[in-house]
């Protein structure tokens, strides 16, 4: 989907953000970012192809957790964006279980609380999740501005590429959904 006609309500709920090649700011350039809620009161994201140098054996040692299963361990802990960085967030679908502190959208469900860590440390937490330390937000209006300055492409997001472990080539999946080679797209707009 690209956007925006004027005065046009744009929900981007459940869509990728997916940077242009141009994206000058180094904390998107290159990044798929999974919005999760979009309102007239602005975004929330993460971004889901960003790992960090860390593993969630690390977090969860640092949060108290001594006994957990090696590949859980071994799982990458992705940059999810540059508000509250300290902070630990969980993107997974949605369980019959019901988590503390969970913010949900129709798919997914963004869980900040220690009980989920828990549960994921015992091997009963979400099968397919993403611990991102950070988020991503726009203010009112923010989003719907840089769309119009050529900065995002948007698309239907899939849980295949979000829970994915192929972070190199997320970019170009996320393209490939919509018909797009990065080595023919340009961020340059033009009038016709």
């Amino acid at each position: 989907m690209f956007c925006c006609e004027e005065n046009q309500a744009v929900n981007l709920s459940n869509q990728f953000l997916i940077a242009m090649p141009e994206m000058a700011d180094p904390i998107f350039a290159g990044t798929v970012t999974y919005i999760l809620q979009h309102d007239t009161d602005g975004a929330i994201g993460l971004i889901i192809n960003r790992p960090i140098n860390l593993l969630l054996g690390d977090v969860l040692q640092s949060s108290g957790f001594e006994h957990f299963d090696f590949n859980t361990g071994e799982r990458p802990v992705y940059h999810g964006g540059p508000v509250a960085p300290e902070q630990g967030f969980i993107l997974h679908p949605h369980t019959e279980q019901h988590w503390q502190g969970s913010l949900q959208n129709h798919q997914l469900s963004l869980t900040t609380t220690h009980d989920i860590l828990q549960a994921i440390a015992d091997g009963e937490g979400p099968d397919q999740f993403l611990f991102c330390l950070g988020y991503s937000g726009w203010s009112a209006g923010q989003i719907e501005e840089e769309l119009k300055q050529n900065a995002w492409l948007t698309v239907d997001a899939t849980n295949d590429i979000i829970f994915g472990n192929d972070e190199e080539h997320k970019y170009q999946q996320a393209l490939s959904t919509l018909g797009i080679d990065l080595t023919m797209l340009s961020g340059h707009g033009g009038m016709a």
